[in-house]
């Protein structure tokens, strides 16, 4: 799988698009993202729900780790919320590619606001179906 076809199996993700994630960049093992907190987006106590950030950190995860070809799937993601934003917030995340084998991929991820702030930090490692390196 190319850069294209990866660009090509994101636009199927219907979350990514019911979170209204939009896909900026991306290159081999590396992807950006971003959202626009909508209203459905905010929790019970008037914040970014912990799970739409947590949706773009994945989206740009999956985006980045299926960059170079075989397909890759989560195995695990961590994630620590630092910073809580609010209705109007537009949060960028970033996944950068840490190590790469022939059959895991170990990601980090950046969630910040507007103003540059980080907000969440992730780390993903996936598992790569018929890799090769």
């Amino acid at each position: 799988m190319e850069i294209r076809n990866t660009q090509i199996l994101m636009e199927k993700d219907a979350l990514a698009r019911h979170l209204g994630i939009k896909l900026l960049e991306i290159k081999p093992g590396y992807a950006m993202g971003a959202m626009e907190v909508r209203p459905e987006l905010l929790n019970g106590v008037g914040v970014t729900h912990g799970g739409a950030i947590f949706g773009l950190a994945d989206v740009v995860f999956a985006a980045a780790s299926n960059s170079h070809g075989p397909v890759a799937l989560a195995l695990s993601v961590n994630i620590q919320f630092l910073k809580t934003t609010e209705l109007g917030a537009v949060l960028t995340a970033t996944a950068r590619e840490e190590n790469l084998t022939r059959k895991t991929g170990l990601y980090r991820m950046e969630v910040r606001d507007q103003k540059g702030e980080v907000i969440a930090l992730a780390e993903g490692l996936v598992y790569r179906r018929s890799g090769s390196q």
